[in-house]
């Protein structure tokens, strides 16, 4: 089994070098920074035989979230170990290929045995960190070989996982290389302890830690603050143009003391002049004339929406009449109550808050409307959903120390 699973790699891996071949814009980066690494990242030397290190891989950007809290609170505690962060996807290593805390940033070859042993031997690895659903049966095999301890955090897995099919035995048996799996839920531990292992810490997601930080290091956009000018503000964060329309109906029915800020997933110039084409009298961040009257207000740059939430009365998450939604956890630190589309169920903190009612599905620009004015005109409806994200939040945090926790035990106890 062992060889057909490796076959499907190849095979894989072939795929996307036609793709590449083809001028798939993805394909082509992931085939090209894989190649110019290709002495980086398995080399014919072994690495300086004092160096420890600890790696950590992500599938992309999401996963890497997840690892972030875990990744800086193990370089602050150990600083003796070295980072290595490997990602899979071009979306990920392109964003964070310069990562101030990890010593080295590399895309991860296929998983094959021969990659797999160059890539353990060459790094004298004290520890490794797989980041959700990311399984690479190979590179196991070889960190168990080697005795490394293999540890998954933020897993979450459901009952239609190849694990737990009638043809799961084999995909089962290679999870004997994980030391211990840290898991978002119930169900997660569940579906484990019921196929053997009880190796397995629940501790929730630990993007919650990173969202958390960054609330409680939060900066003024003096800028911003003259923009809104005392009117409450919604923040729409990662729009797509599904959701750009249905702001766009609902934007006549905006009381006069609202002010909307959009901050949309792509921030190209041909989308963001659609953006401003639809919303006459908007204006951009990077150009923002805060003197100047205005309800709407676009971001047209990175790295700033995680902190403009502090100002929302509420949010709209962007993603959810596409693929899947965004983050909402950046807003409900700060107390948002968030609305989304119908495309949120791959979440769990997204499921569980519209359980609570801090968060509110739509499906068209009706229901948008809807759960809007009421969240503008119901105050009891408003601090009770406002409430429950502070609360859902509080109860979500400390995963990171759970984790630390077991990785110290594992090496030093």
């Amino acid at each position: 089994m062992q060889m057909l699973f490796t076959l499907g790699v190849l095979l894989y891996t072939f795929g996307i070098l036609l793709a590449a071949l083809f001028g798939h814009p993805k394909a082509k980066q992931w085939v090209g920074g894989r190649w110019q690494q290709r002495k980086a990242y398995i080399p014919d030397t072994i690495a300086t035989p004092d160096e420890q290190w600890v790696w950590f891989h992500a599938a992309s950007l999401g996963e890497f979230e997840q690892g972030r809290p875990v990744i800086e609170a193990l370089k602050q505690a150990h600083p003796e170990y070295k980072i290595l962060l490997s990602f899979f996807s071009p979306s990920g290593y392109e964003v964070r290929k310069n990562y101030a805390y990890a010593d080295e940033i590399l895309y991860l070859p296929a998983d094959t045995p021969w990659n797999a042993s160059k890539w353990v031997r060459h790094h004298h690895f004290v520890a490794a960190f797989f980041i959700k659903y990311e399984f690479w049966f190979n590179y196991m095999r070889e960190l168990k070989k080697s005795g490394i301890p293999l540890f998954y955090i933020s897993l979450i897995l459901n009952k239609k996982s190849f694990f737990f099919k009638p043809y799961g035995r084999w995909f089962r048996k290679q999870l004997d290389a994980v030391t211990h799996f840290f898991v978002q839920d119930e169900d997660t531990v569940g579906l484990l302890h019921d196929v053997g292992y009880d190796n397995v810490t629940l501790c929730g997601d630990t993007r919650f830690d990173r969202v958390a930080a960054i609330a409680e290091q939060v900066k003024p956009f003096p800028e911003v603050e003259r923009f809104i000018d005392g009117r409450k503000c919604i923040i729409a964060g990662s729009t797509w143009p599904p959701d750009e329309r249905l702001l766009k109906a609902f934007l006549p029915k905006m009381p006069d003391d609202y002010c909307l800020i959009i901050a949309p997933h792509d921030i190209s110039e041909s989308h963001v002049n659609q953006i401003k084409a639809m919303f006459p009298g908007s204006q951009c961040y990077t150009e923002l004339d805060a003197d100047k009257q205005s309800k709407i207000l676009i971001v047209n740059t990175i790295g700033i929406l995680s902190q403009l939430y502090q100002y929302a009365r509420f949010a709209y998450i962007g993603g959810g009449f596409g693929v899947n939604i965004h983050n909402i956890q950046e807003p409900v630190t700060f107390g948002c109550p968030v609305v989304f589309g119908p495309k949120y169920k791959s979440f769990k903190e997204a499921v569980d808050l519209v359980a609570l009612q801090g968060a509110f599905p739509v499906s068209d620009a009706a229901e948008l409307e809807a759960v809007f004015l009421r969240l503008m005109n119901d105050e009891t409806f408003y601090t009770q959903a406002s409430e429950t994200c502070r609360n859902y939040l509080k109860s979500q945090v400390g995963a990171t120390k759970v984790i630390m926790q077991g990785f110290e035990k594992a090496l030093f106890s």
